[in-house]
């Protein structure tokens, strides 16, 4: 299991902004949470469908994740088969490092 940063996802400095009142600061707060929490999820769901099934879709995505594009193509059972665990030794390689 990979121990994912949390640091870059949730990003909450505009509150600290001195021209913000209560609401606005709170608002900003929320926002920012918020996004964090998506993006974190989506790191997770990107790599775990990275390992499992990098295959792309046979319909086109819209807002694929950053790893999207080195999924295999839909229907290269040959590739998939002789690249898939070459693939998932880089995933780990890249993530202990």
């Amino acid at each position: 299991m990979v121990w994912l940063a949390t640091r870059d996802r949730f990003v909450v400095d505009r509150v600290l902004l001195p021209y913000l009142n209560r609401i606005e600061q709170f608002n900003c707060w929320y926002c920012s949470y918020a996004n964090g929490l998506m993006a974190y999820g989506r790191e997770i769901i990107a790599r775990t469908e990275q390992y499992w099934c990098p295959i792309k879709h046979a319909r086109r995505l819209s807002g694929p994740h950053d790893r999207y594009e080195q999924f295999f193509d839909n229907g290269d059972a040959q590739r998939y088969a002789s690249e898939l665990e070459a693939m998932r030794a880089r995933l780990a390689e890249a993530d202990s490092g």
